[in-house]
């Protein structure tokens, strides 16, 4: 079972950027695909989730009419559209496939950065 994220990197508020996670090793679309991040000094929190099947997506507050999640069964990729990055974005964002509530897997992270 294998996450990869890409698509991290520095951006100047007001940005945007893509996040992708391409996942390998299960069968992709009967998971429910999330997207976390965790800033410096913080916890790490639940940015997004889509649902699957359904595509039920759910956001937190601060990224809700900014951030859009979506999948593509067919590339086995869960990606993250964030547009009008503000600093307070800033974080390492995770990807995380969950079978069931006690059986998940986590990617690697990626390092999102927003500053002028």
């Amino acid at each position: 079972v294998q996450l990869v994220e890409s698509g991290g990197g520095l951006v100047q508020p007001g940005g945007s950027l893509r996040l992708s996670c391409a996942a390998s090793g299960f069968t992709f679309s009967s998971l429910d695909m999330s997207w976390y991040r965790q800033g410096a000094g913080k916890e790490r929190e639940l940015v997004a989730l889509i649902t699957s099947p359904g595509g039920r997506t759910d956001y937190a507050d601060s990224v809700k009419g900014r951030f859009a999640i979506s999948r593509d069964n067919a590339k086995n990729t869960v990606y993250l559209q964030m547009n009008n990055l503000k600093p307070e974005d800033t974080a390492v964002y995770y990807c995380k496939a969950e079978l069931t509530p006690s059986i998940f897997y986590w990617g690697q992270g990626t390092q999102v950065t927003v500053s002028s």
